[in-house]
């Protein structure tokens, strides 16, 4: 039969329960307590477990690229920045070469021992004053060969993270278009079809190379996972970069603010790269071929038709 307990019961067991919570705080308490000698080597001293890694990040001169390197340097990793340009991190190792000749892309890849823990591909063109080719060679093509090149270097439990944009929305309506060229071998197969089908892809060479990107981690990432590295992208809404006057200039101010979500602002180089570095952690363990939209809201406030789409 069964009956309730009377409120001497109950009293009995909340009180076990209290000290069983107590013990606990006190327990947690103590475990990060700064004076505690059992903290040390804690797992919280290391959150994201970049300490002692090996990363490789592209783009570090600048934006979204340079405040990756910068996080990953002050988490304790060892940093190799790619660049066009000088970088101003002051990294382990810099190697400067251009995404769009495979050749100096293969050269730099040939330069980086292994094991490599994370690749950052955060290289990329805002599309005017560079040409559309130009743009998708380096945004997606080049990216695409450092990071096959990159490959057989990476460890099992590694990871690519990559930065593409809010710009790509509605990328799945092309996947038709988009698979075409992800079918491609290489740098040379991509460019040989961007050549031979140029009236898909050259009405904007930069939400071009953005839709790829997002289809891209989807594409790979099976592939990938049979070597035990995993594979995401962000999807940046505005952010207040160097870049950020070719993109006025290219489709003026009014429409590049109307993509700012409800957050209601421009975010800041970090507030990308964050978000980045940390899909890439080993924290993000069963986290692959996934987009991840910091976008401010963007995304989902368009979804749901609480904001108008981007004019233009």
């Amino acid at each position: 039969m069964l009956s309730w307990p009377t409120t001497a019961n109950r009293l009995d067991v909340d009180e076990g329960r209290d000290r069983e919570h107590t013990e606990a705080v006190e327990a947690t308490e103590s475990r990060f307590d700064p004076g505690n000698e059992e903290r040390r080597g804690c797992i919280v001293d290391d959150v994201l477990g970049y300490a002692g890694k090996t990363v490789v990040v592209s783009g570090a001169a600048s934006g979204m690229g340079q405040a990756t390197a910068q996080i990953l340097l002050d988490l304790g990793a060892k940093v190799t920045a790619l660049d066009v340009k000088p970088t101003t991190v002051r990294v382990e190792r810099a190697i400067e070469f251009d995404l769009r000749d495979p050749q100096a892309i293969e050269r730099a890849a040939s330069e980086i021992d292994g094991p490599i823990d994370a690749l950052f591909s955060c290289a990329g063109l805002p599309g005017p004053p560079f040409s559309e080719l130009d743009t998708v060679l380096v945004n997606f093509v080049g990216a695409r060969h450092l990071a096959e090149q990159l490959v057989p270097k990476m460890a099992e439990g590694s990871a690519i993270g990559a930065i593409s944009s809010s710009a790509a929305i509605g990328w799945q309506q092309h996947l038709a278009t988009l698979t075409e060229l992800l079918e491609t071998s290489g740098f040379d197969g991509a460019l040989a079809w961007l050549q031979a089908n140029e009236e898909k892809w050259s009405w904007s060479g930069y939400a071009f190379s953005k839709y790829m990107i997002d289809a891209w981690v989807g594409w790979w990432c099976p592939e990938l996972m049979q070597r035990g590295i995993r594979i995401n992208c962000i999807n940046p809404g505005p952010t207040d970069t160097p870049m950020m006057p070719a993109f006025h200039a290219m489709a003026t101010k009014e429409v590049v603010d109307s993509a700012v979500g409800p957050i209601g602002r421009y975010s800041r180089p970090e507030e990308q790269a964050w978000p980045l570095v940390l899909l890439c952690s080993p924290r993000m363990s069963y986290v692959t071929g996934e987009v991840l939209w910091t976008d401010g809201g963007f995304y989902g406030a368009v979804t749901t038709g609480r904001q108008k789409p981007v004019m233009g």
